[in-house]
């Protein structure tokens, strides 16, 4: 695709993006600097600062969107974009949740047990 300009996604809904390297450095800053907001120990906090910053490096350093694609391997340039955007979101909510914070009553120990068992079929 070299010198070809990009027309469509081929996706249903979803345009080509004019600026991705511009669109996605900014949504990456804004991600970073939410992410900033929560405590370091946090593992959302540090699990998405290392994906993101591993992101913004590629695009920094590929001025290629076909050659990002590729070292980003997360489905063409368009489609990075809404996983940032979602990122973003996710990001903002998790601020208001708090979910690194302790609980606030203790979990009943049969929480996480699937199917519960009040549902086990009769045999």
């Amino acid at each position: 695709m070299s010198g070809a300009i990009k027309r469509t996604t081929g996706l249903t809904g979803l345009t080509v993006a004019k600026n991705p390297h511009q669109t996605l450095g900014t949504l990456y800053g804004k991600i970073l600097r939410t992410l900033q907001k929560m405590p370091e120990s946090a593992a959302y906090r540090k699990h998405t600062e290392a994906i993101i910053k591993e992101r913004s490096d590629i695009l920094k350093s590929t001025p290629s969107i076909e050659e990002a694609e590729k070292k980003i391997n997360c489905g063409q340039i368009e489609e990075v974009i809404v996983q940032a955007e979602n990122e973003l979101s996710l990001a903002r909510r998790m601020i208001t949740w708090k979910p690194w914070e302790p609980l606030i009553k203790t979990a009943p120990p049969t929480q996480w047990n699937w199917p519960p068992a009040q549902q086990v079929p009769q045999r």
